[in-house]
């Protein structure tokens, strides 16, 4: 059914919370499959990510038939100290920003 997404090799900047947290804020209804694509993790992986941001009360979701509809929780302070102060609305607000800077521009 799902492919397992290539592996990458070697660290990078964002961790694969905040990828799936950045991927969820573009879609709140978007598919753990979806996600699971565009970060290139397991499906199983993303499963554990979306876990521990709910735990930590980053995320909530809402159950609606088979889907899963997400809520970011935008007011809640990024865990790490060297973040102090800084909100998952203004992490996602620069990832944003990046994302539109990236895109095509439509002509």
């Amino acid at each position: 059914m799902g492919e397992v997404p290539e592996p990458h090799s070697g660290w990078t900047f964002l961790t694969s919370h905040a990828r799936v947290l950045a991927t969820i804020a573009e879609d709140h209804t978007t598919r753990i499959r979806d996600i699971a694509a565009r970060c290139r993790l397991t499906e199983r992986a993303v499963q554990k990510i979306i876990s521990d941001l709910e735990n930590d009360g980053y995320l909530t979701h809402k159950r609606e038939g088979r889907s899963n509809t997400y809520q970011i929780q935008p007011g809640t302070i990024l865990r790490h100290p060297a973040e102090s102060g800084l909100t998952v609305a203004e992490l996602l607000n620069l990832l944003a920003n990046h994302e539109a800077r990236r895109a095509p521009a439509e002509g």
